[in-house]
């Protein structure tokens, strides 16, 4: 059971975030949990109801509380476990304000997809092999535009990263593959008349990729994925060093 006390009155939803998390830490606060209504909450925290809201939106944003608006049994914020979309904003807010330089990030993706291709090789099952396979089939499929291939191409990167058994890998891998997905598409889209062999080279390796996960192979998987991130990820980072005079 929650234990909830007034808060301090500077910064106040800085210290509502406190309060909430505290709870969270102490395991007071599960996944699933639903917090004490707005009218409720508020005074026992000794704030208002306006800085309460602020405080749950910035945990929204996070991807640690869901917020439903309205009346019933599924109204108000409950706590939730949904790192993945909000991860990738926060990566990518970061990638474009230059905390990251792209090289980072490439070597960063180089690491986890390795791995995750290994993983998958081992552990993968017959479901979620055919479901990377239907992926690739609807990336084949004539009249794809750029960008829907782009959102195949992510699903196909993070679903083998879910499939590998690791959770927190699957979450960083979606996350940085999030982080580059517009200058990814940016890069796709300047292909111009050359997008589609750009398009049939990047299915066959893709193709290449899951045959060997089926097969077992898992460090030959790790030795293509990383090929394949550093052929088209790392024009990206050429491009990047060229416009920085690097």
């Amino acid at each position: 059971m929650a234990d909830w006390r007034p808060v301090r009155q500077s910064r106040t939803h800085e210290l509502v975030l406190e309060s909430i998390e505290e709870q969270v830490l102490a395991g007071k606060l599960k996944a699933g949990d639903r917090l004490p209504p707005e009218r409720e909450l508020a005074p026992v925290l000794g704030v208002s109801r306006s800085a309460l809201r602020e405080a749950l939106r910035v945990m929204e944003t996070i991807g640690v509380l869901v917020a439903t608006a309205g009346r019933g049994p599924d109204a108000g914020a409950r706590i939730v476990r949904d790192p993945d979309g909000a991860l990738g904003r926060l990566l990518r807010l970061h990638v474009a304000l230059g905390s990251y330089s792209l090289e980072d990030v490439m070597e960063s993706r180089v690491t986890l997809e390795r791995s995750s291709f290994e993983a998958a090789a081992r552990s993968a099952s017959k479901k979620e092999l055919a479901e990377a396979d239907a992926i690739l089939k609807s990336m084949r499929a004539p009249g794809l535009t750029v960008a829907e291939f782009n959102d195949l191409d992510t699903r196909f990167h993070v679903h083998i990263a879910r499939i590998s058994g690791n959770e927190l890998i699957s979450t960083l891998t979606s996350a940085v593959r999030e982080s580059v997905r517009t200058l990814i598409l940016d890069a796709e889209e300047a292909a111009g008349e050359d997008w589609p062999e750009t398009a049939r080279a990047l299915n066959a390796e893709h193709t290449e990729l899951l045959r060997l996960v089926r097969a077992g192979k898992g460090a030959r998987a790790a030795d293509l994925v990383e090929k394949h991130i550093r052929g088209f990820h790392g024009t990206l980072v050429d491009e990047d060093s060229a416009a920085h005079g690097e």
